[in-house]
């Protein structure tokens, strides 16, 4: 038996291809139907590595009396959020009104207007210790809307003109730039920091690499010492807790979504392309500010993880692999004593056991996440050890791969590998960031259209803000590390396309432009969340490109985006940290240098060693205005509109 949902690229509509639901993907033809019979919609929203959204399905979606009274009452629409962010963003706001919070899956219940009536996440399938079943809820609702339609469809309308009166009230040509939102963010950022585990609030604790980036460019720019350490330290133990901890696997690597525990011991044990990315990037700037090599070890053990479990073999890279094996959340990850034993013997298997804390008790409901929070330090002698056990592991459980390739999360990996190269001069790395970028080139985009992503070499969606911003970001961190123009034209290119859909005459982008379907509100998102906003990766695109061209359009768009942004960060600044960074970007003293490269140096050997928020231009050939001083490798540094004498030495 299959439904609707047979046909449809996305792993996870295909996951609820056999349910006995009689399930819609999003089209008019739900809608339609609908309203011709009469019927509420239930929307599901959900992704194909959330352990929950495999928790309700196994219990409600797999149901046979479940889906009898879905089927009997209700038009049932099941939307990837992956594939669709514009459905989902407008539904988890409604969502968060009704329950104060989010999550997947997400379960609405909405008329063929899509509008909906009422909203939560995950129900069990039966009423459970004061938790309302999914199959009473649906009761209750089908005699609702049986007895009392009107007032459903009234609460509908009041919830469609909240969402559309909660739109921005900033308007760009009214609003300033308020530099000071950046120390009113760092000094939230210090109020809420972990000082005996590092990272921020209490569990659950995302990693939010975007947060510690912001952090690392402030420390960057500040003049007092007392000041640095205290910034820099709160990033330091945030990574290093990290990194020791059971969030990052020890012996595959890689980052898991986020930690249940305040001492990053204990994943939710999904991980995701874009987390790995963002950790990349985190983890290559500390090391560049640092100098200590564990940064760069953890950065480039992340960077081999993604090339050895993420790659599809052309560039590009997938989504997500899941939490779940055989049904058991973590089961793949976890260990026992005498496993690891048998599998390195008695001698090195005791070893390992004791230096990773692994123990007869475990560490977790009776079995171990290897870790380091003993205090151990991050070595190699257990390399041969690792690799064994990784061998061992992967056919031991199988482990789900969400296998589409999206395009934004693809141009986050761009970046990790480009900044990684930057600090490592590994052309490894750049020639992953290449071929990714060239992936995404051939694969997801026609012109300056981009697509959401692909799967199986079918593209589908046409993009949204946020593939527009990441895809300009990824160039512009290509023709950081390569001096390329025509990776810096295909930036501008985007950022144009980017403005014609998706801007906003008031100020700002919306979250879906003039090329997508309309829903029941255009929303414009902001917040830095487990990603960084289209909007904030949209103010660090046009941060950049009107420092590198000084173009007076460049610039006026820089200002407007600036100053419509610091009115929706206001009131949360330490929530828009990747938009904070961009306003460092700007407000820092402009550092240009112009390297004419030596016979025999290497592209990847400069950038190491350069400034992390210079504007660098490598050059291959001396040309009339740049030359090279007795035939060695030159630097041409300008500071604030003034430019020095050149030099054979790297400027500081």
């Amino acid at each position: 038996m299959s439904n609707r949902l047979k046909g449809e690229s996305s792993p996870y509509l295909q996951q609820h291809a056999d349910n006995p639901v009689d399930w819609y993907p999003w089209c008019q033809e739900a809608f339609d139907r609908a309203e011709r019979e009469g019927k509420p919609i239930f929307l599901s929203i959900g992704y194909s590595t959330c352990h929950w959204c495999h928790v309700m399905a196994r219990e409600s979606f797999e149901d046979a009396g479940i889906a009898e009274i879905l089927n009997r009452s209700f038009i049932c629409v099941k939307v990837d959020r992956e594939e669709r962010p514009d459905i989902d963003s407008v539904y988890m706001a409604v969502c968060q009104a009704f329950t104060g919070r989010g999550g997947w899956p997400m379960s609405i219940f909405m008329t063929a207007e899509q509008k909906p009536f009422f909203a939560g996440t995950y129900y069990p399938a039966h009423t459970n210790q004061g938790m309302i079943g999914f199959f009473e809820l649906l009761q209750t609702v089908e005699e609702r809307w049986r007895d009392g339609r009107e007032s459903l469809y009234s609460t509908a309308d009041e919830i469609c003109s909240s969402l559309n009166r909660t739109q921005s009230p900033w308007e760009a040509g009214k609003s300033q730039l308020l530099p000071e939102l950046t120390q009113q963010a760092k000094e939230a950022l210090q109020e809420s920091f972990d000082p005996d585990w590092g990272g921020f609030g209490s569990a659950p604790k995302f990693p939010s690499a975007h947060n510690l980036l912001f952090l690392m460019i402030y420390w960057k720019l500040q003049e007092h010492e007392s000041a640095k350490d205290t910034i820099l330290g709160m990033v330091e133990k945030t990574l290093d807790g990290m990194r020791r901890g059971g969030i990052f696997d020890q012996i595959g690597f890689g980052f898991s979504r986020y930690s249940t525990d305040r001492f990053f011991l204990a994943p939710h044990f999904e991980k995701m392309l874009y987390d790995n990315a963002l950790l990349m990037m985190a983890y290559s700037v500390a090391y560049h500010v640092t100098g200590k090599k564990a940064y760069l070890h953890t950065a480039e053990e992340t960077a081999q993880y993604l090339l050895r479990e993420m790659s599809d073999g052309e560039g590009g890279f997938f989504s997500a692999q899941d939490a779940d094996s055989d049904g058991e959340e973590g089961k793949f990850y976890l260990w026992k004593e005498e496993d690891i034993c048998s599998v390195l013997g008695e001698e090195r298997g005791g070893a390992f056991c004791k230096y990773y804390d692994v123990s007869p008790e475990g560490n977790f409901h009776g079995k171990n996440i290897p870790n380091l929070l003993n205090g151990n330090d991050i070595a190699d002698d257990f390399e041969e050890e690792r690799e064994k056990l990784y061998l061992y592991r992967r056919e031991r459980e199988h482990l789900h791969l969400d296998d589409k390739i999206l395009t934004s999360w693809n141009a986050l990996a761009v970046c990790g590998m480009a900044m990684l190269y930057r600090v490592s001069g590994n052309d490894q790395y750049l020639m992953a960031a290449e071929n990714a970028m060239q992936f995404i080139e051939n694969h997801l985009t026609e012109g300056t259209q981009i697509f959401v992503g692909c799967r199986n070499g079918k593209a589908f969606v046409n993009g949204f803000l946020e593939e527009y911003a990441y895809g300009a970001a990824a160039f512009l961190f290509l023709y950081d590390v390569t001096a390329r123009e025509s990776y810096l034209r295909r930036a501008m290119e985007i950022c144009q396309e980017a403005q014609e859909q998706f801007a906003d005459e008031r100020g700002g982008y919306f979250l879906y432009g003039s090329r997508n379907g309309d829903l029941i509100t255009r929303p414009k998102e902001t917040y830095d969340g487990a990603m960084p906003s289209g909007n904030s990766v949209m103010a660090y695109c046009l941060v950049r490109l009107a420092k590198i061209t000084g173009k007076d359009e460049d610039v006026q768009r820089a200002e407007r985006q600036l100053q419509w942004m610091s009115g929706e960060a206001k009131e949360y600044p330490s929530g828009h940290c990747l938009f904070l960074s961009a306003v460092l970007l700007w407000m820092a003293p402009d550092q240009r240098i112009t390297v004419v490269l030596g016979e025999g140096d290497c592209v990847g050997g400069i950038l190491r060693n350069m400034p992390l928020l210079a504007q660098v231009r490598i050059l291959e050939q001396e040309t009339p205005e740049y030359g090279r001083l007795n035939g060695k490798t030159t630097y041409y540094v300008c500071r604030d509109h003034v430019c020095l004498p050149s030099d054979n030495h790297i400027p500081r």
